[in-house]
């Protein structure tokens, strides 16, 4: 399983983007046959990774060029040290990658993407609306969580992933999500 997570990592941070989720997503399907199933989580970690490379922020959204590129998880970590040990000593769009846990909005400084838990749901419309205009591409796997204003939502369905995109939330804070992951959205 070690190895099958050194090679997604590999993958993911390939120069050539058009490959990567396609190489990675083989590889996930080829490892699950020869190790230990990947948790939902496992996945869901790829995927935000993954999303972090497939999305183009305005330089606005950065204090400076040195600024790190920050991933939060706003409520119940579902992740736990697995999103920590993807984005060890990785870069995403030249930066450095940080991740910081936030257990309310209150906590909330500064980031490009915020997983929202699904322990979040009651406060959403308020998160998204403490968020407007602040460029930050948001991410759940809580129930209709798009129709909310949530920009990508992970639904799992039986053993797969699919993802659902609200563009017009995206692109109101000034967010480009690629053409590759709009196509992955749409299958």
């Amino acid at each position: 399983m070690r190895h099958l997570r050194q090679a997604l990592v590999a993958i993911l941070t390939a120069r050539r983007p058009h490959g990567r989720s396609c190489l990675a997503m083989l590889l996930l399907i080829a490892g699950t046959c020869y190790a230990a199933h990947p948790s939902e989580y496992q996945l869901k970690t790829v995927f935000l990774f993954d999303f972090a490379q497939s999305v183009e922020w305005p330089a606005s959204a950065f204090p400076s060029r040195a600024s790190p590129f920050v991933i939060g998880v706003l409520g119940t970590d579902p992740f736990g040290p697995q999103l920590d040990a993807l984005v060890r000593d990785k870069a995403i769009h030249r930066r450095s990658v940080i991740i910081e846990r936030y257990r309310n909005i209150d906590e909330l400084h500064r980031c490009n993407i915020l997983f929202i838990g699904q322990s979040q749901p009651p406060e959403l419309l308020r998160i998204l609306e403490s968020l407007r205009g602040r460029s930050v591409l948001t991410v759940s796997d809580a129930d209709e969580a798009e129709q909310n204003g949530v920009m990508i939502r992970l639904i799992t369905q039986g053993n797969r992933i699919r993802l659902r995109i609200n563009l017009a939330a995206a692109r109101a804070d000034k967010l480009v999500i690629s053409s590759r992951l709009l196509r992955l959205a749409a299958s």
